[in-house]
């Protein structure tokens, strides 16, 4: 098995590795980045970012790449689309082993894992999952034009995304549980504002029906438990995010949601490991707090590795 020794590994580059890779790597610290996916995490399929401070407006994919070629011209390596297939951190020095085959070791590791979109678990909801289910509005949006679509949940990102399609789609339909949204007041007056939307309130979806591909769902009522059919030609989801800590469970103290916690420093229940992002316990999650997070934890864990 090869082996290599950095004095930090970071585990995700979504906005919170990739910043927490700048500011080690910066600092002189030999660092390594591990992501299973590509590099940037959730943030590149969010369409359009016009809220980061500095940037008037840009795409996650951009920022994304901005943010990596930062990262690696302060001496940060980064290798993505690998498993992560052996994590034990309970001692000195850190191991963590890729694919079977190779074996990283460090002083300190900081989880940025992020989180991915939760599923509603409806019946037939893996079934059409790429065959008129998405959760992606970036990805998916113009296979929509012209057509009707569903866009389930009530908080910032339904909406904000719920505007997005009206790009592509003739009508979309927010499908939300409650008789209220969970999102700012700019997205609640935006999203109303738009002629294309409209709203079943107070309601999920049950299920999914269709033979090749997705042709109706059935909405159920929450306050009186009717349901009805829906003819629809998709569904977009967008009802929050789980993290990505199964492969800590056992390992590292979570909470009852299964998110890292963490004291103020960013430092967990093991010695030298640090979680920053979406991935740990935390009330706002937004690509500022995460690089927060990033800036946070690489600091502490660059100090802890200088006081070993």
């Amino acid at each position: 098995m090869e082996k290599y020794d950095f004095d930090l590994i970071i585990i995700g580059a979504g906005p919170a590795g990739l910043t927490a890779g700048i500011y080690a790597s910066r600092a002189k610290t030999s660092t390594l980045i591990l992501d299973i996916g590509i590099v940037g995490g959730q943030m590149v399929l969010t369409y359009e970012i016009a809220n980061y401070p500095g940037v008037e407006q840009t795409s996650g994919f951009m920022l994304s790449k901005t943010m990596k070629k930062q990262a690696i011209s302060f001496g940060c390596e980064i290798k993505s689309n690998v498993k992560i297939t052996h994590f034990d951190c309970s001692r000195k020095v850190k191991k963590i082993i890729v694919n079977d085959s190779i074996e990283y070791n460090a002083k300190a590791v900081i989880i940025a894992t992020g989180g991915r979109p939760r599923s509603l678990n409806a019946k037939g909801e893996e079934i059409f999952k790429g065959k008129g289910i998405s959760y992606c509005a970036t990805c998916d949006g113009d296979f929509y034009q012209n057509k009707e679509i569903i866009v389930v949940g009530g908080g910032n990102s339904a909406l904000e995304e719920a505007v997005s399609l009206t790009k592509y789609a003739s009508k979309v339909t927010v499908v939300h549980q409650f008789n209220y949204f969970q999102a700012f007041d700019f997205a609640i007056k935006e999203a109303k504002a738009n002629g294309k939307i409209e709203y079943i309130m107070e309601s999920t979806i049950v299920g999914f029906e269709g033979h090749e591909k997705l042709e109706n769902v059935i909405i159920k009522n929450l306050k009186t438990g009717k349901e009805h059919y829906m003819k629809i030609d998709g569904v977009f989801i967008f009802i929050g995010y789980e993290p990505n800590t199964e492969f800590l469970k056992g390992k590292i103290d979570l909470n009852e949601r299964n998110e890292i916690l963490t004291n103020d420093d960013l430092a967990t229940s093991l010695d030298g490991v640090f979680a920053a992002g979406d991935v740990r316990k935390k009330n706002i999650r937004q690509i500022t707090t995460s690089v927060a997070d990033g800036t946070i934890a690489a600091i502490n864990a660059v100090n802890y590795i200088q006081c070993k």
